[in-house]
């Protein structure tokens, strides 16, 4: 059985830990320096160490690097009766699960152990997820064209063009192909061609040499030469500079390049897949991308879809950043409520992945508790108040995983809040107000199911035909077919 390992050559702080700990029914193990547990660890690991952090001859700061360059995921909690800052800094740095100043509260110390139990498990249970994973996450229909189309382009170092919108992953489905094709062990340069200055662009692709330019005192590889043998990535290929797709356009033909300032042909061997969120044939047309470099860019094209059109994806998604996040601040993974996973499937994310990553890193700093609920969501991504009517539910794509599950509880947990909110306020004669909101609602629904055909959303609402047309024209409902 996994243990908890005492070190403190305190034997009284040594005795009263092991007596709290046994009394929880927890095994623990002494040392008295870090000598012993460096020694142990050949036969057996921990599931927690806690460690003094001044010792006779001996370091606990020390002692926690070298676990943690064995045992990166074993919580290591530091004891110090010297309560300063810089130990406080140092012990964090260090990469300390937490740090527990003497004297302390033995029932805290406890409480602090079990916790540092369950984020072992918990690292256990994230690393057995991640050794299985693949680079690329999604169960959609979408996604599995993508990973067809990595798998069928395995054993081929065919040039490929990704598009997709900004933040879907172009540069994880450009990574993807690189690791599973033949020049795997090779290196992988990417640069993105939107963000380096038009003057340092070329410099950066194809290098300099000595004098080259002012400021040019050593000459300097380009990302062709850094690539050598690899796979090199241009992303936002289609806002290069046309005199530079001149330059690309010549490597890619005759696979020959020279360095700005150079007088020697240097050979590329170079697996090139380029990436763009623009429509190349458009700014072919317009003149400001050269139809004879896309021609050789397009060999394959592989799309990446947008987030919305993957929304069965963004509960596995969202769960993995959460994790993610609380794994790089060192703190315990938050979890969105059913109604929250539910709500946020809904949303179109116009900045797909990477804005769905940036919203669970706000979360694990921001949001409070650790099950988050739809109104600890950021305001911009909430109607006011959740009120709803500004949640056009007959818009929003359930995700299959809480399909015949989760409406009641998102719609009525939002029209409690909206109650409390006008009851709060004082306002008067709430019940007809939102019944009058709950009809619009519920007919603007039937009538966009319809197409606009009222007789035949009367009958899928269960009321009658001279009903809904009193209803449409109390509630000034547009939309209305003709019949």
């Amino acid at each position: 059985m996994k243990t908890i390992w005492i070190v403190d050559d305190d034997d009284s702080i040594r005795w009263v830990l092991e007596k709290a700990l046994a009394r929880e029914g927890f095994v623990t193990r002494s040392f008295t320096n870090p000598d012993d547990v460096l020694s142990a660890l050949d036969q057996e690991h921990p599931q927690v160490l806690v460690s003094d952090i001044r010792m006779n001859g001996a370091s606990g700061l020390d002692l926690l690097q070298t676990i943690k360059q064995q045992l990166p995921s074993l919580p290591v909690i530091i004891m110090t009766a010297f309560s300063d800052l810089d130990s406080a800094v140092a012990a964090f740095k260090g990469g300390a699960f937490e740090y527990l100043a003497k004297p302390f509260d033995l029932s805290k110390a406890v409480e602090l152990i079990r916790r540092a139990l369950e984020e072992n498990a918990r690292e256990a249970t994230v690393e057995q997820v991640v050794d299985v994973e693949t680079e690329i996450l999604g169960h959609a229909a979408a996604m599995q064209e993508v990973f067809r189309a990595i798998g069928r382009l395995s054993q081929s170092s065919v040039t490929v063009l990704i598009t997709g919108e900004s933040g879907s992953g172009k540069e994880l489905v450009a990574r993807a192909l690189h690791k599973h094709s033949p020049r795997f062990n090779q290196p992988f340069i990417a640069l993105n061609t939107a963000a380096i200055p038009k003057d340092l662009l070329e410099s950066e692709l194809f290098g300099h040499e000595r004098g080259a330019f002012t400021g040019a005192q050593a000459a300097r590889r380009g990302r062709f030469e850094q690539a050598e043998g690899g796979t090199l990535f241009l992303d936002e290929i289609g806002d290069m500079p046309f005199d530079l797709q001149t330059r690309l356009l010549r490597v890619l033909s005759d696979g020959h390049f020279y360095r700005v300032g150079g007088h020697h042909p240097l050979k590329a061997n170079v697996r090139l897949i380029a990436a763009t969120h623009q429509h190349l044939e458009e700014r072919v047309k317009e003149g400001v991308f050269r139809e004879d470099l896309f021609h050789r860019l397009n060999v394959i094209r592989l799309r990446v879809p947008s987030l919305r059109e993957r929304r069965e994806d963004v509960p596995l998604l969202a769960k993995h950043f959460l994790v993610q996040s609380a794994k790089q601040l060192g703190v315990d993974a938050k979890r969105l409520s059913e109604a929250a996973l539910y709500y946020i499937s809904g949303l179109d994310f116009p900045g797909n992945v990477r804005q769905l990553e940036n919203l669970c890193n706000w979360i694990t700093v921001m949001a409070p508790g650790q099950v988050v609920e739809i109104a600890d969501l950021p305001s911009e991504l909430v109607p006011q108040a959740l009120k709803p009517i500004a949640l056009d539910i007959a818009s929003v794509e359930i995700a299959p995983e809480f399909a015949g599950q989760m409406p009641n509880q998102l719609w009525f947990a939002a029209l409690e809040k909206e109650a409390e909110r006008l009851l709060r306020q004082g306002e008067q004669e709430i019940m007809p107000r939102l019944s009058r909101d709950f009809e619009s609602v519920v007919i603007k629904a039937a009538l966009k199911h319809t197409h606009g055909r009222k007789n035949e959303a009367a009958i899928r609402l269960g009321i009658g035909r001279n009903t809904i047309s009193r209803k449409i024209q109390e509630l000034n409902i547009d939309g209305v077919k003709e019949e």
